[in-house]
């Protein structure tokens, strides 16, 4: 692993247990440096210094156009949904926008039965994609990066996640459109969010739900992690919402749940370290950004990750457990891989 990456992973600092119902989560924490200085997606929004559009009148669903009027660069997340325009989209991969610059950026979309303008620019969506789907996605961008330099998904698969997370919380959505799901969730997922606590120096969060871990997410910046902090929670939430519901149609015996009559496998700080340590142990490859600085993919037995290397400083990286079952239905085939577009 890139000896930058592997002196973040193995310095992380783990503090104290937070749950609630189903989910836990360990905050991640670390004296490296945080690089370079940059805003959020949101923040730039709200300062009116960047602008999200398509990438010309007619569209183009695997690309949109960003301008950063800013001095200051701009962080956006992998899995970082923007509503708007002619339909939603979500990021492929983080990306750190340079200041004062104009770029294309890959996307995904999440709302399959819409694409007529609402408005000419996207705004934030306050919603991050499930650990499931990011897992999925992840592998499929990794795939389109070896076989074409290219930061493609596989769209059928996002929208059959979406079509899925929706069936599964029975909501209905006229557009098929992922924000649909979490606003109709919003009273649940709430309650996991005012759970859980972002302490002032804490830079990211190790989750688990059902006693086993889910994944993680780091950011470089207390203040970025901060103001991302309520959209990751809710990302994970939305999983174990789902896994709540899944047990409770399944009389507490379902996928996921513990053997009738056993207790679920409790979180702990050496399951979190094992898990860094198997994201550690992961095969690597280095492609340039889209924006600052390299992007790294990596892979393992049930793991897939990513990470955004920028000045020699670690600005986002994400692990997520992910099923053979998953792996294998993620992954494209080879016609399908010359495709990964709409």
């Amino acid at each position: 692993m890139d000896p930058v990456i592997s002196k973040y992973l193995s310095g992380f600092e783990i503090g104290d247990l937070q749950h609630h119902k189903n989910m836990a989560a360990f905050p991640l924490s670390t004296s490296v440096n945080g690089g370079p200085d940059y805003w959020t997606l949101k923040e730039a929004l709200e300062k009116t210094l960047f602008v999200v559009t398509e990438v010309s009148e007619s569209g183009s669903v695997p690309n949109l156009k960003v301008t950063n009027k800013a001095e200051i660069s701009v962080l956006l997340l992998d899995g970082e949904e923007l509503a708007g325009a002619k339909q939603n989209r979500v990021l492929n991969t983080t990306i750190l926008v340079k200041e004062k610059s104009e770029v294309v950026i890959p996307v995904s979309c999440t709302e399959q039965g819409r694409w007529s303008y609402a408005g000419r620019e996207f705004r934030d969506s306050d919603t991050v994609l499930s650990p499931k789907i990011r897992s999925m996605k992840s592998q499929d961008v990794a795939t389109s990066l070896e076989s074409s330099r290219e930061f493609r998904s596989d769209q059928g698969t996002v929208w059959t996640g979406i079509r899925d997370m929706a069936a599964d919380t029975r909501v209905s959505s006229r557009t098929g459109a992922m924000k649909d799901v979490f606003e109709a969730k919003k009273a649940e997922l709430d309650a996991y969010l005012n759970a859980f606590v972002c302490l002032p120096q804490q830079k990211g969060l190790i989750v688990f739900i059902g006693g086993e871990v889910v994944g993680f997410d780091f950011i470089s910046r207390p203040h970025a992690f901060g103001g991302l902090f309520p959209k990751l929670v809710k990302s994970y939430a939305m999983e174990a919402l789902l896994e709540e519901q899944k047990k409770d149609a399944a009389g507490g015996s379902g996928e996921g749940a513990a053997p009738c009559g056993t207790e679920a496998p409790a979180p702990s700080k050496e399951k979190a370290r094992t898990f860094i340590g198997e994201a550690a142990a992961c095969e690597e490859k280095r492609y340039e950004s889209v924006g600052k600085g390299y992007d790294f993919r990596f892979s393992g037995k049930d793991i897939v990750g990513s990470a955004l290397i920028v000045e020699d400083k670690l600005i986002h990286t994400a692990f997520f457990r992910i099923s053979e079952a998953e792996k294998a239905g993620g992954m494209a085939s080879t016609s399908r891989r010359r495709l990964f577009r709409v």
